[in-house]
């Protein structure tokens, strides 16, 4: 069973790969995505692995948390700046040669490290390559994984030291 909060990542992956692709902001694709009963449908039955001519139970459509999903899908874009300058700090290539699916769960996953506290870093991680896994490239989630490790780890030592330069009576 799909948690909540995993789903909202799974759709706000999916708007952000058409936000990249199409520049259209990212918070209307959300209410074209979601208010398209077919689209929905669409999803559900690729994610659940049911045939496009096998009927659709409602009850397969995942909930989402649609708190994390407007936040996802406001704040991305809100701080591309700063988190596209952290990819491309540990990318092996020009971010513009970054597979776009795999681009859109980066983004997403640099967010939640560098810009929600309250999501532990492996958490954000570890929900980044199962999202690469089902909607990237083969063997991508390696990739995904390499890069975003490395963006917690500078995170958290960047936070460290500014934790102590605080506490440093001299400074």
């Amino acid at each position: 069973m799909v948690g909540p909060r995993t789903q909202a990542r799974r759709y706000a992956a999916l708007a952000l790969y058409q936000w990249a692709l199409t520049g259209e902001d990212p918070r209307a694709i959300k209410h074209h995505l979601l208010d398209d009963p077919d689209w929905l449908d669409a999803v559900a039955r690729s994610l659940s692995g049911i045939d496009e001519d096998e009927t659709l139970d409602q009850r397969d459509r995942f909930p989402f948390n649609a708190e994390l999903l407007d936040q996802l899908l406001t704040g991305v874009p809100d701080r591309i700046e700063p988190i596209d300058a952290q990819l491309e700090r540990f990318l092996d290539r020009p971010i513009s040669q970054v597979d776009p699916v795999e681009l859109a769960i980066l983004r997403l996953g640099a967010f939640e490290i560098l810009f929600s506290p309250s999501i532990p870093d492996r958490v954000a991680i570890n929900e980044a390559i199962e999202l690469t896994k089902l909607l990237g490239a083969h063997e991508g989630h390696r990739y995904v994984n390499g890069v975003l490790d490395k963006i917690a780890r500078h995170h958290a030592v960047a936070a460290r030291r500014a934790a102590e330069a605080s506490d440093d009576p001299a400074a």
